[in-house]
């Protein structure tokens, strides 16, 4: 099914970073933990990074990988060398031998142009969801000329890719430009693939909206009037993270918004936040637009500089929703 060596290298490379966060996760996450240390997240983060770096490297030598870190503050105080020598742990169950240096100079390689061909990776896309031991995703794509044409996501946290188990095996996503949207367990013994459909509901009042867990990620206010203009009665469904295209693109539900913030008018999207589940949405049959309705450009950098926000629905709703969307001024 995925024959190109592409398509097996990102699935691979998710699939094991995905489970290095996974222990990251379940080794480093606790109850005691102090609030608002993200040391965790961070180490998560950073090994992921790594480790699909390091793939990438061994598969495809001169391939460029945009990354949303950089290794810059671990060797520059105490704290950072501790993490730096945790990151350096977790990966080295994956690499054995690995040393810090190299850890650091794999997590460099991914601070590429985003011009051309290149491979975009968020190592964990949803810190507040990690912190709470619920759901996050490791995004995975390949744009060419700024077309996304391959994503891959790992969602630890999701099971048939639209169900949440926390303790079960997790969820792996492909996308292929024209192929469609696949899902697998992450567990590597698994070899069996479902091709993925978005839901078929056309009723716009019974669009199942994902709203995000963080409040701080959307407009929530014009959320609640975005929902009243459409006349929605259905209830929201309260996730974070690029798991939400995933359970979108199975069909758990109709509609996800990222409404601009009036604290941040002009903000625009990272690449990384939306490249993965965009393509995994739109080969399940869904649509993805920013809110004018405008297709997403990937060919301006590290961000979406041509698109305010981004909706993504089932496709039945998306006019009605861009109808609502510019009722409301939003």
């Amino acid at each position: 099914m995925f024959s190109t060596a592409e398509s097996q290298f990102a699935i691979a490379a998710v699939r094991e970073a995905a489970l290095l966060t996974r222990r990251v996760q379940q080794q480093l996450v606790s109850p005691a933990l102090v609030k608002g240390d993200k040391s965790p997240v961070t180490v998560a983060d950073f090994s992921a990074q790594a480790i699909v770096a390091k793939r990438l490297a061994e598969t495809f030598p001169e391939a460029r990988l945009v990354g949303e870190e950089d290794a810059g503050d671990l060797t520059t105080s105490d704290e950072g060398r501790q993490t730096l020598a945790d990151i350096q742990s977790f990966v080295a169950e994956n690499v054995p031998g690995i040393t810090t240096d190299e850890v650091c100079r794999l997590i460099d390689h991914g601070n590429a142009q985003a011009t051309g061909t290149y491979w975009t990776l968020d190592p964990v896309d949803g810190t507040k969801g990690f912190l709470r031991g619920e759901q996050y995703a490791v995004a995975l794509a390949l744009i060419e000329d700024g077309q996304v044409v391959l994503g891959v996501l790992g969602c630890p946290g999701l099971e048939s890719a639209c169900q949440v188990n926390l303790t079960g095996p997790g969820s792996l996503l492909v996308a292929l430009r024209g192929q469609g949207t696949w899902a697998s367990s992450l567990d590597p013994a698994d070899d069996t693939w479902q091709q993925l459909q978005v839901a078929d509901t056309d009723d716009v009042a019974q669009t199942r909206i994902f709203r995000s867990v963080e409040t701080a990620h959307t407009n929530t206010g014009q959320l609640g009037e975005l929902s009243t203009a459409m006349g929605v009665t259905a209830e929201p469904i309260p996730m974070d993270s690029q798991a939400k295209y995933a359970v979108l693109a199975a069909g758990g539900g109709e509609m996800l918004v990222r409404l601009l913030s009036h604290s941040r008018p002009d903000y625009r999207e990272r690449i990384w936040d939306q490249a993965a589940g965009s393509i995994v949405v739109e080969e399940a049959g869904g649509t993805v637009t920013d809110l004018d309705g405008k297709p997403l450009d990937f060919a301006h950098g590290t961000t979406l500089a041509t698109n305010r926000g981004v909706l993504a629905t089932n496709g039945k709703v998306h006019q009605a929703a861009l109808d609502a969307l510019q009722s409301i001024g939003a």
